[in-house]
């Protein structure tokens, strides 16, 4: 068993040290979970691109779900957005397709119905969520619709009586394939604006399929999904989102989230970069005695770092509730942009090696491309943001 450290290398400037003694201990104990239980599967069944079966029980028991939703975790009271983030952090320093499978049920799936469900549908479907004896999916993206889903969705929802008809096409959709609860967004025929529904297991028309041949994300279980003629009831859509506008909310605060996922990428692979150059001889020394792996280590630990009290940052303004969509949209376009360069570097110090699965550095390397696209890209992101500062729209 990895001996596990009080305070992480990467983290310089003792970031942790923010967090309240009892979050302290909370995010310890996801670090060992992580460490001894989730560590020593994780390379098989990413090389296999299969989603671990045992996954969901080792979680079951951990203690880390719905720590975010008053009343439905196992604490009485919702923590801070910053221990949040850090918790996402430290799934994804171990492995970024766990943490995202993680981070699909506990936050968009299960944060689609904290904030878009009444009260009865909250108490119906989060307590179940909650002790994840059922997981949920959150289908959003289309086959033809990415960066332009929210003006042009494609799926559609067409009212009937007491139920709602939903068809059309989602892709993308992590744990789609074996998830109970799926959260499928549609426009509604009628009015043109964007509602939730809650589509369950086994719901005829309702068909997820995996996709296969991935290079990124190999044990998230991604699916396209298709909705033919899909019955769901009233009581399943989501009561309180009437427009995309309301969806925005949820997504604002999930794209925060992806950016410390960002972070937790950098810093396994700046860790697993660290202790190679310390062992890896050549010309007779350890390759952390030259100045170009000193180098990049460097700026590596400057990109954590700087990252780090970005996203400190954003939690502040998240728990004072004035946190606004281009705040989430510039840490996501910077942290991810700043793990992309982390990785390669990690990857460049492992020279051949870092294209072997069995160092690890290979898996942070691919795995970060998925999470520089999703949760909007860096271009949407970036023009997000521009519009704030300069009060001109250039989206098309």
């Amino acid at each position: 068993m990895e001996r596990l450290e009080d305070q992480l290398t990467a983290d310089f400037y003792n970031y942790e040290a923010l967090l309240s003694d009892e979050e302290r201990k909370i995010l310890l104990s996801a670090r060992e979970f992580m460490t001894t239980e989730i560590k020593p599967m994780v390379n098989e069944y990413w090389a296999r691109g299969e989603f671990p079966p045992a996954l969901i029980g080792k979680f079951r028991g951990a203690g880390l779900t719905a720590l975010s939703y008053e009343g439905y975790g196992e604490h009485p009271e919702a923590v801070s957005n910053l221990l949040t983030g850090m918790l996402a952090m430290e799934l994804s320093r171990t492995d970024a397709s766990v943490a995202t499978f993680f981070g699909v049920h506990n936050g968009l799936a299960m944060y689609s119905i904290y904030a878009g469900g009444d009260q009865e549908q909250r108490d119906r479907w989060l307590p179940a969520m909650a002790a994840m004896d059922k997981i949920g999916a959150f289908a959003m993206t289309e086959p033809l619709g990415g960066s332009d889903v929210a003006g042009g969705m494609r799926t559609t929802a067409q009212r009937d009586g007491d139920t709602w008809i939903l068809n059309g096409a989602k892709k993308w959709i992590g744990n789609a394939t074996f998830a109970d609860y799926v959260i499928v967004w549609a426009r509604d025929l009628d009015d043109n604006h964007v509602k939730g529904f809650v589509v369950e297991k086994g719901t005829p028309g309702f068909v997820a399929e995996k996709i296969e041949g991935k290079i990124a994300f190999r044990i998230v279980e991604n699916a396209e999904i298709t909705l033919t003629d899909v019955r769901v009831p009233e009581a399943n859509r989501l009561q309180r989102i009437n427009s995309f506008r309301d969806v925005a909310e949820i997504l604002r605060a999930t794209r925060g989230g992806v950016a410390w996922q960002a972070l937790g990428v950098m810093i396994g692979a700046y860790e697993l970069a660290l202790a190679y150059a310390q062992e890896r001889k050549q010309f007779g020394r350890p390759i952390a005695r030259f100045q170009m792996v000193q180098d990049l280590l460097v700026k590596s630990l400057g990109n954590i770092t700087a990252s780090w009290g970005m996203l400190v940052q954003l939690a502040k303004l998240q728990d004072a509730g004035i946190f606004q969509d281009e705040h989430s949209s510039l840490a996501k376009a910077f942290v991810t942009s700043r793990m992309r360069e982390v990785v390669g570097w990690a990857r460049e110090i492992f020279g051949g090696n870092g294209i072997v699965l069995g160092y690890d550095v290979a898996r942070f390397f691919a795995d970060a491309e998925a999470i520089y696209s999703f949760e909007g890209t860096r271009e949407m992101n970036t023009l997000i943001v521009g519009k704030a500062i300069t009060g001109q729209s250039a989206f098309v």
